[in-house]
């Protein structure tokens, strides 16, 4: 499975603060706990500034860069945010999170997109919003990833977000996301298929026991990544013991591996 640390996000509260006061110990301290805990990619996402996103997109990747050596997916919906952040990513290949097939959108980002050697992170939205079927969600994600690769982006650095919407709202939104990941699949095995797990659990209580068990039945159904919270460590454990069980783990070695380094936890 693909982690993609999502604690770095201006959305949160506290994340929001602490760009604002460029407190660089706390963002710092978040993106070395998320790579110890287990994180392949760190998400950064400076959005909820509206005139002051790049400003504090660009101070968080370089902090975030003076501590940790894992990749960052650089997160904002405008082209010349993408592209600075692209431009001072160092550490390995980035995650370009994200492009959608709204018209505008595609528009900004598409050359970036193809031009870059991120691994792109497309959503299954057009200019009629969210499909709330899952045939339709797969139709978007193949309009995505064949005009990219047409246009000369690796099949294999595509990705797509089957997006994850509350089961609260819906009850069958938990089926949906499984059936686009299937169908994508089917189609395009070769791209992965990564989403913002904790969507699901929106306005539920208990919401990790959702999470938790939303995870389970996604990997089963083929998932390839998700944006979670690294620190829950019995998120961590029931994802790498899932893998293990689907014979994904050769001989348990990662299992065995994380168990001794203490991320997978007894209990």
């Amino acid at each position: 499975m693909i982690i993609v640390g999502e604690l770095i996000n201006s959305t949160r509260k506290k994340i929001k603060e602490a760009m604002q006061n460029k407190d660089a110990e706390y963002i710092r301290d978040l993106a070395i706990k998320q790579d110890e805990a287990g994180a392949d990619f760190i998400d950064v996402n400076a959005g909820a500034f509206v005139t002051e996103e790049m400003e504090n997109l660009e101070w968080a990747i370089n902090e975030i860069q003076g501590v940790t050596k894992k990749p960052l997916s650089i997160d904002s919906p405008r082209g010349e945010a993408m592209a600075m952040g692209l431009k001072l990513h160092k550490n390995g290949k980035a995650m370009f999170n994200s492009i959608t097939r709204e018209s505008d959108r595609w528009g900004q980002l598409f050359s970036l997109a193809v031009e870059t050697d991120a691994i792109v992170l497309g959503l299954c939205i057009d200019d009629n919003g969210i499909p709330e079927k899952a045939d339709e969600r797969v139709r978007i994600a193949d309009r995505i990833i064949t005009e990219l690769t047409k246009a000369g982006k690796n099949i294999e650095d595509i990705a797509i977000d089957p997006l994850t919407t509350p089961l609260s709202v819906n009850t069958t939104f938990g089926l949906t996301v499984i059936d686009t990941i299937k169908g994508v699949k089917k189609n395009f095995p070769e791209v992965k298929l990564i989403t913002g797990l904790s969507n699901i659990s929106y306005g539920l209580p208990a919401r990790k026991q959702v999470n938790r068990a939303f995870m389970v039945s996604c990997i089963v159904n083929g998932l390839d990544g998700a944006l979670i919270d690294p620190l829950d460590p019995v998120m961590m454990s029931i994802i790498i013991a899932t893998e293990a069980l689907l014979n994904k783990d050769p001989y348990c070695g990662n299992y065995l591996k994380a168990y001794r380094s203490g991320i997978v936890v007894k209990e």
